[in-house]
């Protein structure tokens, strides 16, 4: 009886069900030119909470009985074609069944499109010391300031808010493609696929978003499923004279089939012997291929897999000195070789990444999408290699004019000509100096090339489901797992006509010297693994819930995160300075980090026109795997596990609030933002020479005060905080007017702990105690950038435009270590120097900042529709005015001391300089397309 109840129940419960989804409003809509369905199109209903999507073949619904009633306004809008208002009169026993709703492409919309990405491409691939944000400008033409950042900040390495890369989180089909070892996204992982990278959804800061928590800087999916493109090819060339020379490129999108299938395809490569730098190649293809199969009308299965094989020529920083004698385009890491440019610092990355992603439609409300990822492959670094020789740098500054006038028995006028003349007429690697040198000493090479290599295999796999509970709640969770293996090592590629390298260190003696104890003395040939040879063990468990409510006035999320990681190394050399027990070989100890957070927001509607919101978070971080192990090449030392103090490695914290004020009109579009984010706990390691090593009974093995270090700051906290502005007018319908401004501040805002480890050390490690570095300015672009700008559009689709931009407040990279008392302290007696002067110690310490400067840039494009056919251009020129300027630098550390910093401060030259990288001069993107 009770079963046979159940069952009446169940079947008026699905009958009411039923009646009740009755539509309402419902709609399809189509292309206007191939009359293919459309997905993905956002209706909504005008100054409504209500708004839906259309499915894979264009249709829409609404079936609330709760819609407005009466004469109301339907918005239909999709990137890349021309928004329409339809009106309609809604009565909820009087169902609207709209006809086809034809969509035309926005021809203008497409060029700012290929602008923005092609603009960007060149900044995908971030290197050694030239780190900047990203993260969401793909998407930046939605929004007036991040519009700005992305065509003009961001070629002077200006970073919203101050954030790094790892601060921003970068998705595709829903999975995290941030590296586990430096929490960077490798953007040349996905170089050179423009066209298939259009569709994107990105969240500013801290705010909801559907995929994950997110970070400080934002969350941006790039959705690369085949039923969610166009259908229809693309083919363009671009010729720049930036990073390359040119880029070729074609693309087909099939859509969605009668049959259920769907496909997309892109084949490019970029190419060039130099871009603005001397000798800075660039050889990169692009392969990409998606295949969704449509099972049902619940169920779908894509197949997406992309290889961008690359190899880029790397630039040199190089002090003042360098850039007077040989200009702003001098690049030390290449020579000639038999007629040709031959870089010695070349990056190599060959990652291809297959994923598989399951969605399912459960209910009209509720969706699953199940993601499974494999990335895999090698990146390498090459550099020369050097023993028992002298430095090959030509930049090295024992051949520089410095170091001869600031010989301490006199000025070495005859040195320092001698120097400049061949510095200034060469300055370039001496390729066949360095092959004569090896047959010279009997094939055993002294000079050598060679790769730091990682191999990583990657697996990683998520749930995200979303769904609408009411009309006024929606609650979207996910679960995700990554494990990643890292063997890292050297590799050797060349000998340089040499017949073998002997793998020791000759900077060290007796066991110290030895790579391996476990095959000491080894002779190696080309393409042998030396030096170093380790693996690095990660995975990464996260769960993150969030709701999110939505109301007439007022719409608020909650969200919130846990998570488990953990790291391992497994040392496969025993290391000559570290051979006892496990110190670097077999598995070091194993390191967890627990972390959670949690979010919340609101958004208040005064008007239509006036809005507010506010974000704040709080969460936590594990520190990324290159900053948990201290030496991870030569030992299993962990960071904090020396003994220095109790406190063992942390998780790093975050705390950000902002608020904006929104303002929109038919004619003006504004937002005022202001921020404040705290990052505590966090982890620096750096790599340099040190001179003037000076602390508590620091010793080095050779009894010298020189050493190869590994500087750890323990405890880093930051502060940012500020403001940005865009805003843009429509005074005309052809004539927009547009300015944006950032102010910001980022500090350090404690004194750090500091300590050295190495090689050279007798002892594990030197303690340094507090570096004092609060109040200084965290390096990394301008802190304050302004636009003021205008744009043409003409009726029959062609478009100009202007800005002009000036940059302030970008400071250097500071030397923690001649921050610390080792600065002051003379060895001798563990007292300050007797000359030490406290005013000349503050202006040495003193923080440089670099000049102002101001960047004007043009833009412009045309389009024309010829039958099917679209055809256009897009082109920028940068910089017209050729203008000179300081993007980023670094203090050198090898004057360790008052003393040695004061002496070489003392030259007319300093001998130490820091170093700088300079933006480029004029530069010019074209980019020439047909569509069909």
């Amino acid at each position: 009886m009770n079963k046979f109840i159940f069952t009446i129940y169940t079947v008026l419960l699905a009958s009411t069900s039923l009646f009740a989804q009755n539509p309402v409003v419902m709609g399809k809509v189509l292309d206007t030119n191939s009359s293919e369905p459309i997905p993905d199109v956002q209706v909504r209903i005008q100054n409504s909470i209500f708004q839906t999507l259309t499915d894979a073949n264009g249709v829409f619904s609404f079936s609330q009985e709760t819609l407005p009633q009466g004469e109301q306004v339907l918005e239909i809008s999709k990137l890349g074609y021309t928004s329409l208002k339809i009106p309609v009169t809604i009565q909820n026993d009087n169902p609207v069944n709209l006809k086809p709703i034809l969509l035309s492409v926005d021809l203008l919309e497409v060029e700012e499109q290929i602008g923005i990405i092609s603009l960007s491409d060149e900044q995908l691939d971030e290197d050694e010391g030239t780190s900047f944000n990203v993260s969401g400008l793909l998407q930046a033409s939605k929004d007036v300031f991040l519009n700005a950042a992305s065509y003009d900040f961001s070629a002077t390495f200006f970073r919203p808010r101050g954030y790094d890369s790892e601060d921003g989180k970068v998705l595709i089909n829903g999975l995290e493609m941030n590296k586990l070892y430096n929490g960077r996204p490798q953007w040349s992982n996905w170089g050179g696929l423009n066209d298939v990278q259009r569709n994107q959804m990105f969240s500013m800061g801290m705010s909801a978003n559907e995929y994950n928590f997110g970070h400080l800087a934002g969350t941006t999916n790039i959705i690369m499923r085949a039923s969610q493109y166009r259908k229809g090819g693309r083919v363009s060339y671009a010729t720049s004279n930036r990073s390359y020379r040119g880029r070729v490129m074609g693309s087909y999108n099939s859509g969605l089939l009668p049959s259920g299938w769907a496909y997309s395809v892109l084949l490019a490569r970029r190419f060039g012997d130099e871009g603005f730098v001397d000798g800075s190649l660039y050889d990169a293809n692009s392969f990409f291929a998606s295949v969704e199969r449509k099972l049902n009308d619940q169920h779908s299965l894509n197949l997406t897999a992309f290889y961008t094989p690359n190899r880029r020529g790397k630039s040199s920083a190089n002090t003042q000195e360098v850039y007077d004698l040989k200009g702003i385009r001098y690049n030390s890491y290449w020579g000639d070789q038999d007629g040709e440019k031959r870089n010695s610092r070349i990056k190599e990355v060959n990652e291809p990444v297959v994923m598989l992603n399951h969605y399912w439609d459960i209910s009209e409300k509720t969706h699953l999408n199940t993601n499974i990822g494999y990335q895999f492959g090698k990146t390498g670094n090459s550099r020369l290699g050097y023993d028992n020789a002298p430095n090959p740098d030509p930049s090295y500054y024992q051949n520089m004019p410095s170091y001869f006038l600031a010989d301490p028995n006199g000025p070495n006028y005859g040195g320092a000509y001698q120097a400049y003349e061949e510095f200034k007429n060469d300055g370039q690697i001496d390729w066949l100096d360095i092959y004569e040198t090896n047959i010279f000493y009997g094939g055993t090479s002294r000079y050598y090339l060679y790769d730091d290599r990682n191999d990583d295999k990657q697996l990683s796999a998520n749930t995200i489901l979303t769904s609408q509970i009411t009309d006024n709640i929606g609650i979207t969770a996910s679960l995700n797992y990554r494990n990643l293996n890292s063997h890292n090592f050297a590799n050797m590629i060349d000998l340089l006509g040499g017949n073998g390298y002997l793998d020791v260190d000759s900077f060290n003696f007796g066991d110290a010297s030895q790579s391996d104890l476990n095959n000491p003395n080894r002779v190696v040939g080309q393409d042998d693994i030396f030096k170093y040879n380790y693996e690095l063990d990660a995975s990464d468990y996260s769960g993150f819930a969030q709701a999110q409510f939505s109301y007439s006035k007022v719409d608020l999320y909650v969200a919130g995160k846990v998570g488990q990681t953990s790291y391992q190394r497994n040392g496969l050399y025993r290391n000559g300075s570290f051979g006892e027990g496990n110190e670097s070989f077999g598995k070091s100890e194993k390191l967890d980090f627990t972390t959670f957070g949690g979010k919340a927001g609101a958004t208040y509607k005064l008007s239509g026109r006036h809005a507010f919101e506010v974000n704040t978070a709080y969460f936590t971080d594990a520190p990324t795997l290159r900053n948990s192990f201290s030496n991870s090449r030569q030992n299993n030392f962990t960071v904090n596990s020396l003994g220095i103090s109790n406190d063992l490695l942390q998780e790093e914290k975050n705390i950000s609030v902002d608020g904006s004020y929104i303002f929109r009109s038919p004619i003006v579009k504004a937002r005022l933002t202001g921020y404040y984010t705290m990052m505590q706990d966090a982890t620096e390691i750096s790599f340099y020479y040190l001179d003037g090593v000076y602390a508590q009974g620091g010793t080095q093995n050779d009894g010298s005060d020189n050493a190869f270090v590994q500087e750890i700051l323990t405890g880093v906290n930051k502060k940012n905080l500020g403001a940005e502005l865009g805003i843009e007018a429509q005074i005309t319908p052809t004539i927009k007017l547009k300015g944006a401004a950032a102010y910001g501040q980022n500090t350090y805002d404690n004194n750090p702990e500091l300590y050295l480890t190495s090689d050279d050390f007798l002892s594990d490690y030197e303690y340094y105690g507090p570096s004092y570095l609060k109040d200084y300015k965290v390096a990394g672009g301008p802190q304050q950038a302004y636009q003021i700008g205008f744009e043409y559009r003409d009726p029959d689709f062609w478009w100009v435009g202007a800005t002009t931009n000036y940059f302030n407040n970008a400071y250097i990279d500071v030397s923690p270590i001649t921050r610390t008392a080792n600065f002051y302290t003379d060895p001798s007696d563990g007292m300050p120097f007797n000359d030490y002067d406290p005013a000349v110690a503050r202006e040495l310490l003193k923080q440089e900042k670099f000049d102002d400067y101001m960047l004007v840039n043009v833009v412009g494009g045309k389009s024309w529709k010829i039958k099917d056919y679209y055809v256009g251009f897009f082109a920028t020129i940068n910089n017209i005015l050729d203008q000179e300027y300081k993007t980023g630098g670094y203090e050198q550390g090898r004057n360790g001391n008052y003393r040695a910093l004061s002496d070489d401060a003392a030259n007319d030259t300093p001998v130490f300089a820091p170093k700088y990288w300079y933006g480029y001069g004029t530069t010019y993107y074209l980019n020439l397309y047909v569509r069909f």
